[in-house]
């Protein structure tokens, strides 16, 4: 990938977005992407710092999720908040991420995020039902940076 724009297409852009929505729609977790060019830190690092600046440490269960992608650089993280962290197996964002590589390494990118979108939502969603009163509390929309 040369640039960011040619990660995903506007309608596997859409196809994301309609994961994340259907992930969130049994629970009270949160669930974001964020893409960019490339990272000039640690991609541990620079994913915690996004998740901080999308507000998604904010969230009232701490159950947000990150799937943070570098496209140039070829690196992904996937970010969980304390709340499903503390919750979840030991290994589930590891076999999360090995979903995801499979999909990655085959060029298919929007489905190995529509995957790990719904693996994850699957965890929120036993963990974190959704209940009478809970709102979207961050966007659906794939943040680019």
């Amino acid at each position: 990938m040369s640039k960011i724009e040619d990660f995903l297409t506007a309608a596997e852009e859409q196809q994301v977005i309609d994961a994340i929505r259907t992930a969130e729609k049994n629970t009270s977790g949160e669930i974001r992407v964020h893409l960019e060019k490339t990272s000039k830190k640690d991609s541990y690092e620079r994913a915690l710092e996004v998740f901080r600046m999308l507000k998604m440490d904010n969230t009232k269960l701490q159950n947000g999720v990150l799937i943070y992608v570098a496209v140039e650089d070829k690196n992904f993280v996937i970010f969980g908040d304390e709340g499903i962290n503390d919750v979840v197996d030991d290994d589930f964002w590891e076999s999360t991420k090995n979903v995801m590589q499979g999909h990655f390494k085959r060029g298919h990118f929007k489905q190995g995020l529509v995957d790990g979108i719904l693996k994850a939502g699957k965890q929120l969603e036993t963990y974190f039902p959704w209940e009478t009163g809970d709102k979207n509390e961050i966007s659906d929309d794939i943040s680019i940076g």
